[in-house]
């Protein structure tokens, strides 16, 4: 099965816990072997228990001695078993986590962009601590079980072999029957974490926006539509545990026939004098050893059966393809100008739907260039298209006469500053904020990246000022000034190619002219692309770009624009009822 393959995956994963393992299954040699050796020393016990007034006292004591030293060593063994074998699975654990993470970090844009974000989190969280959970359950019942059915049958074998022999016959039934279970089941299982996965999402979404559900009165919506995929999750894990738990009592009831047996064929064999008393309590108690890691296996196989589902969509990320390397790509240009030429291009995010075709434009370093139009008509495409984030179809982008797609990423984007118009700031300080993109900038530089952008007195006037630790996204601030710091990052960056996707969509007016003055002063010698709603935030742009469809349907300055009466002209004015009206 599918599953069961990407389970081994993880396990293969694990070579540099090998030596670990080997310490584990000596451990677990060691705890089993003094554990089967307890049944043979209480045999002993009653053999020299004969009847009344002839008991062999010291024998007894001298037993009894021995069994308690070997209880102890099997506790103490055990112990150290458990805790080397948790200690493995906590590392593979957190290994895996960190590659699954570096892996959402080295993957196209596309890929994050075409997956819900609830569930890639459920994969890094929840999935991963079921492949945990089955990873400490898979070698407990394997070192112990395998060991425990060697040596219960070498024991076995010396006291009575036709016995052991029907026990070594009859026991794997209740493997048939743990199967023919875990086929059943596997189904359910992969769809109760599929849906797992889709409840994250949903939860996310929601919870992300609870003033946008709050806004629109969607909560008695919301609800329902969670207790509907609940619901599912609900149906369909019951159906999987059901049917999961059937396997446990299946075999046991198997085993409990073996042990009946056993029970059975001893008292006949023991009566012709071929076993003693002691001899067939031992035999009993090891028939009832030699079974229980096939019970404890089925007993664990629904915890193993959502490991096996879990690991398969924990590969399906790390088996993505990452970004093409780009190694041996060439370095961006040294001191770059911020020359950039897109040379007819074409672009799609899926190929029955065009977006941007045969698509060109001449930007000279330092030029102030707008891109307006309605949404979807491809602004932010052409953004994502600059920063790579996407690749061209066809057509190249060059910077500073090099072409973008035989640069290094890394450095291509080094070159480029960007505010975006949904602002994301993480959990820390303020001013582990602002040095998200420069590491390395002074106190002082960072202050002066806040003062520039305006964002320098609501800052002073937090509890504890730049070292105030601001929640996700932001949370205890406003829309505002998230926007105000993410626009100060950008400016301790000094790009030479300045981006702006509607950067300023969350600022009060008054506060916005003092921002588009600081954007002026930073994009002084620099080439800047700026995407806008508002029309009057872009009247001073050396060129005005007016997309239709993908397509440059109108270019030039503001009011070269409004003098063609074009479709700029119908969108300024749209804007402006009282500018129409005049």
């Amino acid at each position: 099965m599918k599953n069961t393959a990407s389970f081994l995956r993880v396990i293969r994963r694990m070579r540099r816990y090998y030596g670990l393992l080997l310490l584990a299954l000596i451990c677990a040699v060691i705890s089993v072997s003094l554990t089967l050796l307890i049944p043979v020393l209480v045999g002993r016990a009653i053999d020299n228990i004969i009847a009344e007034g002839q008991v062999d006292f010291e024998a007894v004591i001298r037993i009894i001695a021995l069994i308690a030293a070997a209880l102890v060593g099997v506790s103490v063994f055990q112990w150290l078993m458990n805790w080397l074998i948790n200690l493995i699975s906590f590392r593979e654990v957190r290994d895996l986590r960190r590659d699954v993470f570096r892996k959402l970090n080295s993957v196209p844009l596309s890929y994050i962009d075409s997956h819900p974000h609830g569930d890639l989190i459920s994969r890094v969280i929840n999935d991963i601590d079921a492949v945990g959970d089955g990873l400490t359950q898979i070698f407990l019942q394997l070192f112990s079980g395998v060991v425990t059915i060697l040596g219960t049958l070498i024991f076995m074998l010396t006291i009575n072999p036709m016995i052991a022999l029907a026990v070594v016959v009859l026991t794997p039934l209740s493997l048939f029957v743990a199967a023919f279970i875990g086929k059943l089941t596997h189904r359910r299982f992969t769809e109760q974490q599929l849906l797992n996965g889709d409840i994250s999402a949903y939860v996310n979404e929601h919870v992300g926006n609870q003033q946008l559900v709050k806004a629109f009165s969607f909560e008695n919506e919301a609800c329902s539509e969670f207790d509907e995929l609940n619901q599912r999750l609900f149906t369909v894990g019951f159906k999987a545990q059901f049917a999961g738990a059937l396997a446990n009592p299946g075999t046991r009831f198997v085993n409990a026939m073996v042990y009946a047996a056993v029970g059975v064929f001893g008292a006949l064999t023991a009566i012709s004098g071929a076993l003693t008393v002691g001899q067939i309590s031992a035999f009993l108690t090891y028939a009832n050893q030699y079974t229980k890691p096939f019970n404890e296996v089925t007993g664990v196989l629904t915890q193993l059966s959502t490991a096996f589902a879990a690991s398969e969509r924990v590969f399906e990320v790390l088996d993505s393809p990452d970004e093409p390397d780009d190694s041996g790509a060439k370095s961006a240009p040294e001191g770059c100008r911020g020359d950039v030429r897109i040379d007819d291009i074409s672009f799609s995010y899926t190929p029955d739907k065009p977006l941007i075709r045969n698509f060109s434009l001449d930007v000279k370093s330092g030029s102030h260039v707008a891109i307006v139009g309605p949404t979807g008509c491809g602004k932010t495409t052409l953004i994502n298209l600059l920063m790579r984030f996407y690749e061209v179809d066809s057509g190249r982008i060059l910077l500073d006469g090099v072409d973008i797609s035989t640069m290094k990423r890394d450095e291509l984007r080094k070159c480029f500053g960007m505010v975006l118009q949904e602002s994301w700031l993480f959990n820390g300080t303020i001013m582990e904020n602002l040095r998200y993109g420069a590491e390395n900038a002074t106190d002082e530089q960072v202050i002066a990246a806040a003062k520039s952008a305006h964002a320098h007195s609501f800052i002073r006037r937090m509890p504890r000022g730049y070292d105030t630790v601001i929640g996700e996204e932001g949370s205890n601030l406003s829309l505002g000034q998230r926007q105000l710091l993410c626009i100060a990052r950008a400016m301790l960056t000094d790009p030479r190619v300045l981006i702006l996707d509607e950067a300023t969509s969350s600022i009060d007016t008054l506060t916005e002219i003092r921002v588009q003055k600081a954007f002026a002063k930073m994009m002084k010698g620099r080439t800047s692309f700026v995407v806008a709603h508002r029309l009057s935030t872009i009247r001073e742009s050396d060129v005005i770009l007016v997309m239709r469809d993908g397509n440059i349907v109108e270019q030039g300055a503001h009011d070269e624009l409004l003098k063609k009466g074009g479709f700029y002209a119908r969108l300024y004015y749209s804007q402006f009822d009282t500018e129409r009206s005049s």
